[in-house]
């Protein structure tokens, strides 16, 4: 059983994008995809007016010497939906379960919405969005979000950054946490990417010994996406080593992290059908 029902705003925006999707003529210039619409695992980027596009992306991960945050060891699974809202803003929102070796499954959401207010018109160029939204952790700890991107796109590479800042709404938590991100991928050949992602979570452990998530948290490993010519899927892999830079001198808590709290590695992988 999950622990807990999905938040309403979860439930609404599948059921729009699913409603969307079935609603909208689809050109034959559409059926290839002229934008990756998640071609990062770690980190999210904007859609433009180039592609208004709505997407189902499911995806899995694996870790060893998983602990707390994720409250699970071994594997867990998201399902998001992202879409173009119109006038440069974009709409994301994730479910993920985390499977233990015995007891009920468990479950953490989000949802956001970023606008891009700098470009955001072509797909090609630099784009800078900030967004807004909630999410619930694997203890139903609510907490409010902002988010910072940046884009860069070519025809031959492409390049994204995020910054996450997040506000539990509870006394044992940070006042403030942030995570961070990076990806880089480069065409090799068609539209087959490969690159690299690295991320930060709970960073602020390196300038704070009672950073109540355990302290930094860092990954770097390659990056790669895939999306078939004429195709409405798309493919992406991404793992590496996963460092903990810092001890915390508090207990760690289960807030959502993409991230084992100990050494080790961790991989995820995510297939995405474009409405």
């Amino acid at each position: 059983m999950v622990s807990k029902k999905l938040p309403l705003l979860i439930l609404v925006s599948l059921f729009s994008v699913l409603i969307y999707g079935q609603n909208q003529e689809r050109s034959p210039s559409q059926n290839i995809i002229s934008q990756a619409v998640q071609p990062y695992l770690f980190s999210v980027n904007t859609l433009t007016a180039d592609s208004p596009i709505w997407s189902i992306d499911y995806s899995g991960g694996y870790g060893e010497r998983v602990e707390d945050p994720f409250g699970y060891e071994g594997v867990d699974q998201q399902v998001a939906v992202k879409g173009y809202l119109g006038n440069r803003f974009t709409l994301y929102a994730r479910a993920a379960f985390g499977f233990p070796d015995g007891g009920s499954v468990s479950s953490a959401q989000q949802a956001e919405v970023i606008r891009d207010i700098i470009g955001g018109e072509k797909t090609l160029g630099f784009r800078l969005g900030l967004g807004l939204g909630g999410r619930f952790d694997y203890e139903n700890v609510g907490a409010a979000t902002g988010r910072i991107t940046a884009s860069y796109d070519t025809s031959f590479w492409r390049l994204n950054g995020n910054l996450l800042f997040e506000k539990a709404f509870s006394d044992d938590r940070d006042a403030i946490d942030i995570i961070t991100s990076i990806g880089f991928q480069y065409r090799i050949f068609g539209n087959f990417y490969a690159g690299a992602e690295a991320l930060g979570e709970d960073l602020e452990g390196f300038w704070d010994d009672e950073e109540a998530e355990g302290g930094a948290k860092v990954l770097v490993g390659p990056s790669l996406n895939l999306t078939p010519n004429a195709s409405r899927f798309s493919f992406s892999l991404c793992g590496g080593p996963v460092i903990y830079a810092t001890q915390s001198q508090m207990q760690p808590s289960e807030a959502i992290r993409d991230l084992p709290q100990k050494n080790g590695f961790t991989v995820r992988a995510s297939i995405l059908y474009n409405l």
